[in-house]
């Protein structure tokens, strides 16, 4: 680590009482459309719950982007990143995860006590955390604000326990990063919200990150017809390595283009994984009669969808979305681990390159052109 002078981490695993907030380098955004720059940020010791992770990798999610582009209302400075992996470097009081335990960080800990969660929808955990959280400070003494209360794209972060989850050690850093946002979230969309079933069809409606573990989680479903669909001629290729049957330009003719790959009819799943409601509309007219459009990517809260009423009423189409996978992270993470460890899952695909922090400015240039699809920046 390149940031300040780190507590000493005590015999047994624990740490000195005497623990202080430490400095290190992080990606931070001083306001909207600003430029991004890596600065040096002081993060407070750990507190009673919480863990300091010294970050290994995070990958570069078009939520962060939509947090600097004025898509998601952010506060500022905003240290960026939510998708990453570590190992834990120091813990508070009351911790019971050991001091170099690897860990996959969840942006959206359950509290296991409100409605939602005492019913078995903790991905709707009243107490989700905000798009961004006050916590620690810039260098020039600015109250300094957190991507989802994690501000991963940073040498270390200081969060809850229950914000991270165990893994097993030897996970390629730049792929297990992948397992707390894009994977869980694709894989999920796929498994628990639609629950795609073997020779069932689906159309894939943008190939980023999230829509590439989409195309590979429905291959793995049993899924015979899987349609990959972009604006960017140049994603054919990510589309058919991650699972795809066939790839789709997004243009007048797709409505057509799929019912000619499914007798008429449309798919049976259509996920819209781009957050706008053009592609919602898109995916809705690729679904047949009695399917189902699943909505993964987060959009604009401006940005309204309009649907006929005869239209709702005649196609007997499901409309919704798919918050975070419809997962239980605590238990699904370690179990993409495991498939991860064993080569069950492959996630190489999804990984288009990996880039030191200081390079972490392209990658968002890069995401904001839909280049590749997931960017990851690599710290030792």
């Amino acid at each position: 680590m390149t940031g300040g002078e780190l507590s000493p981490a005590a015999p047994g695993g624990g740490t000195e009482a005497a623990s202080a907030p430490v400095t290190v380098r992080a990606l931070v955004a001083r306001g909207s459309g600003a430029e991004l720059r890596v600065e040096r940020v002081r993060l407070p010791a750990p507190g009673p719950g919480e863990v300091r992770v010294t970050i290994t990798a995070a990958g570069v999610c078009h939520s962060d982007l939509s947090m600097v582009n004025g898509t998601l209302a952010a506060r500022f400075p905003l240290v960026l990143g939510h998708e990453a992996t570590g190992v834990v470097a120091e813990t508070g009081p009351g911790v019971q995860v050991a001091v170099g335990t690897p860990v996959v960080l969840n942006w959206a800990p359950a509290c296991r006590a409100c409605w939602w969660c005492r019913r078995g929808e903790p991905w709707l955990c009243a107490a989700t955390t905000a798009p961004t959280v006050a916590r620690g400070e810039t260098d020039d003494g600015v109250p300094l604000h957190l991507t989802l209360g994690l501000g991963a794209l940073a040498e270390a972060v200081v969060v809850p326990e229950r914000a991270v989850i165990p893994i097993p050690a030897g996970l390629p850093p730049e792929q297990a990063a992948l397992l707390g946002c894009a994977v869980l979230t694709g894989v999920g969309a796929v498994r628990n919200t639609a629950r795609v079933t073997p020779g069932e069809s689906v159309a894939v409606v943008g190939l980023g990150g999230v829509g590439l573990a989409v195309l590979s989680a429905a291959r793995r479903a049993g899924a015979t017809t899987i349609l990959a669909v972009d604006v960017a001629e140049a994603k054919r290729d990510l589309a058919l390595a991650a699972g795809a049957t066939d790839f789709l330009l997004s243009d007048d003719r797709l409505s057509k283009e799929v019912r000619a790959r499914t007798e008429s009819r449309g798919v049976d799943h259509a996920f819209e994984c781009v957050g706008r409601a053009a592609t919602i509309r898109a995916a809705w007219r690729l679904t047949r009669r009695g399917g189902a459009v699943t909505v993964v990517g987060m959009g604009a809260k401006d940005d309204m969808v309009s649907l006929g009423a005869l239209d709702i009423f005649h196609s007997a189409r499901t409309l919704r979305s798919s918050v975070y996978g419809s997962s239980d992270p605590d238990r699904e993470v370690p179990m993409l681990a495991a498939e991860l460890a064993d080569g069950a899952l492959d996630l190489g695909v999804l990984v288009s390159g990996t880039i030191p922090l200081d390079e972490a400015p392209t990658a968002f240039d890069r995401l904001a052109r839909g280049e590749g699809a997931r960017w990851v920046v690599t710290l030792s």
